[in-house]
């Protein structure tokens, strides 16, 4: 398997654009995406579909929760169904995950942080649709999933 990688200069988007407001930014071609966070702890000691449970259950989770966000809207248009962007992420652990779904919440970036019940084990986190350019600096320290 190979991969090719891009470099995308963007240009932020003016001071009047919300977050979720993503007319401008579609107009420059920018990609609709989810993040979805697993932790790398649980990735090494669960199953395997145990935690791609977990990350469907925070993406759809995530979707629901703002299904009337033009984003999301859009990401799930029949037009764009079969070609929605995800990119899978890992952090480190529970800490680390914790973090980073504060630091989202702190920034108003709307996600969902997975906790599995009974246990009241946050493991997964995953944003809405945003476009890339709103989204990409909170995620780029991350590595991918593997």
């Amino acid at each position: 398997m190979s991969f090719t990688s891009k470099v995308v200069r963007v240009t932020p988007p003016s001071s009047s654009l919300e977050v979720g407001d993503s007319n401008e930014l579609k107009d420059s071609g920018d990609v609709l995406i989810q993040y979805v966070v697993l932790r790398r702890d649980l990735i090494d000691t669960w199953p395997l579909g145990s935690i791609i449970t977990q990350g469907c259950h925070a993406a759809v989770a995530a979707i629901w929760s703002h299904r009337d966000r033009e984003d999301t809207v859009t990401y799930l248009s029949e037009s764009n169904l079969n070609s929605m962007h995800k990119v899978t992420l890992e952090v480190k652990g529970e800490a680390q995950m914790k973090n980073l779904a504060g630091k989202l919440a702190a920034e108003g970036i709307e996600h969902k942080l997975w906790i599995e019940q009974p246990e009241n084990i946050a493991t997964c986190l995953a944003t809405r649709p945003y476009p890339k350019a709103l989204v990409f600096s909170y995620f780029k320290k991350l590595k991918l999933c593997k």
